[in-house]
């Protein structure tokens, strides 16, 4: 790949911003230098300097003459260019030339291009840009474009694999899961974390219907012209949530949702009992790990470990132990009530309190509260051949 200095003339705000076009629906610029600049191709990430911090960052140094660094085009086969880094900074100064946002001023007076005095205007438009034109294979390219986003916000791996795989199907699959106008983005936030510009939510979807393999759907599917199947499982699994739990918990969001359709979409669920069992361990002060609630009752309430339920604490268990321990040296029997009751060499054993775990007389899945009267102490042994029982 060979680079090359674009000067004799040098580019200037005024002339990339020539033809500026910006997509408020899709939250990118798209256009500019008179039409023959693609500010925004499939492989760059979603804008995100919108956020009246970075944006008004760029303008700033712009009127303080500060430079703005280095930015990268690609010419295309067609004569076209591309940006291929400096995307964030064009689309900020194109936006705020085309009256998009102000910048406020020390006094919190907001400042749009439009108010600035004349000098000021002319003085961003006529900001030279130092701006490196690039030649090369499309594997070069987006080496090159891995390569140089090291330094600044870098890439999320999403936002990679969207580079290296761009095509029809990327640019299909960005335009349902990473646009943050599209109205059902409200839905999906109630189960899946992250930002839906920085790829959080077509990430999501990518690893449900691959299975977890990402890069290898990506590849395979890299030409196809629309993305009909990803669509269609994705929503399949959404459907199911909100078909099994009645309602939304906030500890619902970042679960595992794609894993547990796998496991358990083709059960059977009575959604109103579901819910009631919600209810229920939400308001169990044993369930420490509310997180686990809904896998738990997937799986048919079997997994205790999910809820993480409270055990009994120190304090508790070292006076179960002495209480227990005396009684057991009065009949001359083990203080592990199970190893008392046996016909091993330890029925009449005294273990000492490190040798002895605290343990529900019955277990929690079956009723038994955390309460120092359903409390006993079990040598280790007993107590974890014993579990839910």
């Amino acid at each position: 790949m060979k680079a090359s200095l674009l000067h004799n003339p040098f580019l200037t705000v005024e002339d990339v911003c020539d033809g500026f076009v910006y997509n408020q629906l899709e939250g990118k610029g798209l256009f500019g230098w008179g039409g023959k600049l693609v500010i925004q191709p499939e492989y760059q990430r979603n804008y995100i300097y919108a956020d009246g911090k970075r944006d008004v960052a760029v303008i700033d140094s712009l009127l303080k003459g500060y430079p703005l660094g280095l930015i990268y085009f690609v010419k295309t086969s067609n004569g076209m260019y591309e940006v291929l880094d400096g995307q964030q900074r064009i689309t900020s100064f194109g936006r705020f030339v085309r009256n998009k946002f102000p910048v406020v001023d020390e006094n919190g007076m907001p400042h749009w291009f439009d108010d600035l005095n004349n000098d000021e205007r002319c003085k961003i438009l006529k900001t030279p840009l130092t701006i490196y034109v690039c030649e090369g294979s499309e594997t070069e390219i987006k080496e090159w474009f891995k390569t140089i986003n090291i330094a600044g916000i870098p890439l999320v791996e999403q936002e990679l694999l969207n580079a290296i795989y761009s095509g029809p199907f990327v640019t299909a699959a960005k335009e349902v899961f990473s646009n943050s106008s599209n109205a059902n983005v409200n839905v999906w936030r109630a189960y899946i974390n992250g930002d839906v510009r920085r790829q959080a939510f077509l990430e999501k979807a990518l690893k449900w219907v691959s299975r977890g393999n990402v890069a290898e759907y990506m590849g395979r599917h890299r030409f196809d012209k629309d993305c009909e199947e990803l669509k269609t499982y994705f929503t399949s699994v959404i459907d199911w949530i909100d078909g099994v739990f009645k309602d939304v918990k906030d500890e619902m969001c970042g679960l595992e949702w794609g894993e547990l359709y796998e496991r358990y979409h083709s059960c059977a669920y009575n959604v109103d009992a579901v819910w009631m069992r919600v209810e229920a361990l939400y308001e169990d002060d044993c369930v420490t790990a509310k997180k686990g609630i809904f896998e738990y009752i997937l799986g048919g309430e079997k997994d205790t470990k999910l809820l993480n339920v409270r055990v009994f604490d120190k304090k508790t268990a070292k006076a179960v132990y002495a209480k227990q321990t005396a009684a057991a040296q009065k009949k001359g029997i083990s203080n592990c009530p199970l190893c008392a009751v046996g016909h091993e060499a330890n029925k009449s054993r005294l273990w000492s309190f490190d040798e002895m775990d605290a343990d529900h007389v019955t277990a929690w899945s079956k009723g038994g509260a955390t309460d120092i009267r359903k409390c006993q102490m079990l040598c280790k042994t007993h107590n974890r051949a014993k579990g839910n029982r």
